[in-house]
């Protein structure tokens, strides 16, 4: 499974209602201290017709990485954001206390079962490459 895959399949685990950090989905995916890397992987996305809800990872602060490279996608991230009812602040924070998303203990369990799956049965659903 490559590296994307890996930082894909912790994304789509993200609960509606919920965000989490760059930092959080490097270290859960055993990318420790590469929270830059997860953003290049949700930058590649195809956000028209992906099952990735790229949108529910943001910055440590709490904020939507704004960047002029992703053609209005700032937007949109804070507004499918608000559809799932999560509450910005006025100066454009995400209340990190309340909707910081927190995986169960097993989530490491159960990445590493994904991971052996996704190597050991190619066909498998999980495992199809989206880059």
């Amino acid at each position: 499974m490559s590296t994307y895959n890996s930082i894909y399949q912790i994304v789509r685990q993200i609960p509606k209602g919920r965000v989490a950090t760059y930092g959080q989905v490097a270290d859960l995916a055993n990318l420790y201290g590469k929270a830059r890397l997860v953003g290049y992987a949700l930058y590649r996305v195809d956000i028209g017709s992906s099952d990735i809800p790229w949108y529910r990872v943001i910055n440590a602060k709490g904020e939507i990485s704004q960047s002029s490279s992703r053609y209005g996608a700032d937007s949109l991230q804070r507004s499918l954001l608000e559809q799932e009812g999560i509450e910005f602040s006025l100066q454009g924070k995400i209340n990190l206390r309340e909707y910081l998303w927190q995986p169960s203990l097993n989530l490491k369990d159960n990445q590493a079962q994904i991971l052996k799956t996704a190597t050991t049965n190619p066909g498998n659903e999980s495992s199809h490459s989206l880059t």
